[in-house]
């Protein structure tokens, strides 16, 4: 009898709890609607990493006006992904040009345009995209982001060859070039270089 009871005590709480597990379950980042991305270079004595998420196409218009209804609209401030915005972190001081990065971490922006990019560097961190997002009241509090970046470089834009497959899922990239290293954006038939180096 005693038995008989401890089971249904633990069935019951069991149906209980479930609901509440459900939401968490969810959110679990396996289940992401845009998964999580980690890029990783060690380059010279220095370890490179970037952590983003990836969203898919989905039958939409990526990059363009915002009059045709692009997702990345050009000119725009973008978080470079989906959900969080997208984090560096580099263990070497890093060298964009003739611009500094120092070793840390931080969040990166672009502007998309249609030849050539923007690419921010930010202190700013644990940003939902552009701002914060407060889920307890489901506001979303916008970041005026130009007082904490740390750097701003351009990059050219390069249309994939139509004889390679279309990038459906956006990507970001770290690979050794014969110069150091190089950051490489790609979505849909846009491909974006940003070169670097480890700082002597």
């Amino acid at each position: 009898m005693n038995l008989r009871r401890t089971c249904f005590a633990v069935a019951a709480s069991a149906a209980l709890l479930a609901p509440a597990l459900a939401p968490a379950q969810d959110l679990h980042p396996s289940r992401r609607p845009s998964p999580l991305g980690i890029a990783r270079l060690s380059l010279d004595d220095a370890y490179v990493k970037v952590h983003y998420s990836r969203p898919y196409k989905r039958n939409r218009e990526i990059f363009g006006t915002k009059e045709s209804g692009a997702l990345v609209p050009y000119g725009e401030l973008w978080r470079t992904g989906a959900n969080e915005a997208t984090e560096i972190t580099t263990t070497k001081d890093l060298m964009f040009g003739d611009q500094k990065l120092p070793a840390g971490t931080y969040s990166i922006f672009t502007v998309p345009g249609p030849e050539q990019w923007t690419i921010r560097f930010n202190s700013k961190l644990g940003l939902s995209g552009t701002g914060f997002f407060y889920p307890e009241t489901g506001k979303f509090e916008a970041v005026d982001l130009g007082p904490t970046d740390v750097l701003s470089v351009t990059a050219a834009v390069a249309a994939i060859p139509a004889d390679k497959e279309e990038v459906d899922q956006f990507t970001i990239g770290l690979a050794k070039s014969d110069a150091g290293g190089v950051m490489v954006l790609r979505w849909i038939r846009t491909e974006v270089r940003v070169p670097f180096t480890v700082a002597k």
